[in-house]
């Protein structure tokens, strides 16, 4: 299996906590990417994170952003958000009629393109672009909002994907996991072969803990179950 990351939501950084200074904590207890989340209200029923706070987490990141736009028609608005070499951009499948376009277009940017689905969209929907990306995200909550419980298939459609990726040749593709990334379900998703893990309020950020001692719990927990297993 490929090596673990994890990537910070900075969505769920703590209102009380500055961005600059969780963003570096997060980078020294080990993040491999910042996890910025874009939304824009219509895709789904939020809006978070535009593009001058995206400009101001470069300032602040030394790692590559992990860029999940859950925004319509993405493929008109990657050029606003200075995507750089060594980025990934997450694509929803359920965002746009041209795909392959879209992750196309990362592609040439230099950034690793990644498609995204959404808890209730079948693996088949991303079939046809397996070659084209170098990641899937797997939602492991319907997207939009923090602090939701994780929808239990999600982890047999992440396992059926490391599958069929395996079979295809894609051993060094990474899949990604997106909601209710806790100490108890990360060894769940690591089992099911999952290798990005994105760390919000049930993980990283949960209260009780600083970063580095959260993070610290993350592996742990996810190194002992690989162990047990």
């Amino acid at each position: 299996m490929n090596s673990i990351w994890l990537s910070p939501s900075v969505m769920c950084i703590p209102a009380w906590q500055g961005a600059g200074q969780a963003v570096e904590e997060a980078q020294q207890a080990g993040a491999a990417l910042m996890h910025a989340d874009v939304m824009d209200g219509e895709f789904v029923p939020n809006i978070m994170l535009g593009t001058e706070n995206i400009k101001n987490l470069r300032l602040v990141s030394r790692v590559p952003l992990d860029l999940h736009l859950m925004i319509q028609r993405p493929e008109d608005k990657l050029g606003w958000f200075g995507i750089q070499p060594g980025d990934y951009v997450s694509v929803h499948a359920e965002s746009t009629r041209h795909l392959h376009r879209a992750l196309a277009m990362v592609r040439d940017l230099g950034a690793h393109p990644s498609a995204a689905i959404n808890p209730g969209t079948p693996i088949g929907a991303i079939e046809d672009v397996l070659e084209e990306v170098d990641m899937v995200l797997v939602m492991t909550v319907d997207p939009g909002f923090a602090g939701q419980r994780l929808v239990p298939g999600t982890l047999k459609k992440a396992a059926r994907l490391r599958e069929l990726l395996d079979r295809a040749g894609r051993q060094s593709t990474r899949i990604q996991v997106d909601g209710n990334v806790s100490f108890e379900n990360a060894p769940k998703m690591r089992a099911a072969g999952a290798d990005v893990f994105v760390c919000g309020t049930s993980g990283m950020f949960c209260p009780g803990g600083t970063v580095r001692e959260n993070t610290e719990k993350m592996l742990a927990a996810i190194s002992a179950a690989e162990r047990e297993g």
